[in-house]
């Protein structure tokens, strides 16, 4: 599937006040093209498989950025079209597509995976290639040093940096004994091993941790392992089981005494947090990656955004009710296509010869502030690690309702490098 659209470039006010009347692009003109070439943005894409929920949003989000690009003048003056394949989110299909996008398609550059074990799999294809490879995940695979230089993670976090900033906040307000709950798989050995190391250097202590597999169906073998004195109950789960797991969690608990819950909103993404059975939700708290409902200090490039992608104040389409966003996550998709542009226009990118200029020109970013662009918040991305980092924020239910109570600092997030990409050879 292959997506061409075409604008010309707005002024930023005259964007904003368009969003705000629900016109984000309808009055703008269709420019003419200069007869360069396109483009071709490749994209990993799951489409089907466990991560079939957040592979429809990405391309959603993918295409309302492309949009947007090409009605601001595309990419060094030329059209840009994004090639979507599908790689089931299989690791080994995920090497096949990077391949596939490469070799057949002749793709400038691929971006867009989410899932950790796709993009362990398909990274090293993208070194032997020698493409451009920017993961929309948040496994610390990047910048642990795995993988090579080819691939970069510039629009969203990596769960080291999620859990370590968010950690010192559970601990001072939930409770100190914490069971972690979570998908047994890279993404979710990240949270095993990051938040217990973080709620040690807290001076608290992980009690239990329970791994499920990630395709799993149905939790109620695992829940009876949660030990009976545990103040704060972690949890993280992904997959279309999610809805079951927190359902079956709520069932496990009753109306009886339970710990504290904190969970990651990955448990809940494209659910309803109003859906029959998840009245027990009520007080706990989640974290997000980017607010699902609105929050009433939101900047008018929230709107914006929020008009481009189709998605109303609460996170649901604007076209369905019923069918809720994985806006928590989907933004890095937004962000990844402008890091994209501004590393070409930075290179002077003209066409695969000018690969290695665009790493380099992405390498020597470093703030990127919260605007139209970078529409979660501010970001700082470190070029030797190929990872960025930005704010993170934790939620409370309330009246059904996702209220945001806490917001971390860039600095919250950081850590030391265990790598420098720039260091090595491409």
């Amino acid at each position: 599937m292959t997506t061409k659209m075409t604008g010309f470039a707005p002024s930023r006010r005259t964007l904003l006040k368009g969003a705000g009347a629900g016109l984000l692009t309808s009055a703008f003109a269709a420019p003419v093209w200069a007869q360069a070439a396109p483009i071709k943005l490749g994209f990993q894409l799951h489409r089907t498989g466990i991560g079939a929920a957040y592979g429809r949003w990405y391309e959603r989000t993918a295409q309302a950025a492309l949009k947007l690009v090409n009605e601001g003048g595309g990419i060094n003056g030329r059209p840009v079209e994004i090639v979507f394949e599908d790689d089931g989110t299989d690791p080994k299909r995920g090497a096949e597509v990077v391949e596939k996008l490469t070799s057949q398609h002749d793709c400038d550059l691929i971006f867009g995976p989410l899932f950790s074990h796709v993009v362990i799999g398909s990274a090293p294809r993208a070194g032997e290639m020698q493409v451009p490879y920017l993961v929309c995940s948040e496994g610390y695979h990047v910048a642990s040093g795995m993988l090579n230089r080819w691939t970069m993670q510039p629009g969203i976090t990596d769960v080291r940096a999620q859990v370590s900033s968010m950690a010192p906040w559970v601990l001072a307000n939930l409770g100190k004994k914490v069971t972690m709950v979570f998908p047994d798989y890279a993404f979710g050995h990240d949270h095993r091993d990051f938040f217990t190391a973080a709620v040690q250097a807290g001076g608290g202590e992980v009690i239990a941790q329970i791994a499920i597999p990630p395709t799993e169906t149905s939790f109620t073998r695992y829940l009876p392992q949660i030990p009976a004195d545990t103040e704060v109950l972690y949890h993280v789960m992904v997959g279309p089981a999610v809805l079951t797991f927190v359902k079956e969690l709520g069932e496990f608990y009753g109306t009886g005494t339970r710990p504290e819950i904190f969970g990651f909103i990955d448990s809940l993404e494209a659910v309803d947090i109003a859906s029959p059975g998840l009245e027990f939700l009520e007080g706990t708290h989640f974290w997000e990656g980017h607010c699902r409902a609105k929050q009433p200090d939101a900047p008018e490039y929230e709107s914006a955004y929020r008009a481009a992608v189709g998605v109303d104040d609460t996170g649901a389409s604007v076209s369905d009710a019923k069918d809720i966003s994985t806006y928590a996550h989907m933004f890095s998709v937004w962000e990844t296509l402008h890091v994209i542009k501004a590393g070409m226009e930075a290179s002077g990118y003209q066409g695969t010869a000018d690969r290695q200029k665009f790493v380099e020109a992405v390498e020597a970013m470093t703030d990127m502030p919260a605007s139209l662009a970078h529409v979660q918040g501010d970001k700082r991305f470190n070029g030797k690690t190929h990872q960025v980092f930005g704010h993170q924020f934790i939620s409370k239910v309330e009246g059904g309702k996702l209220v945001r109570v806490h917001t971390t600092s860039l600095e919250d997030g950081m850590y030391d490098d265990a790598v420098d990409y720039t260091a090595q050879s491409f």
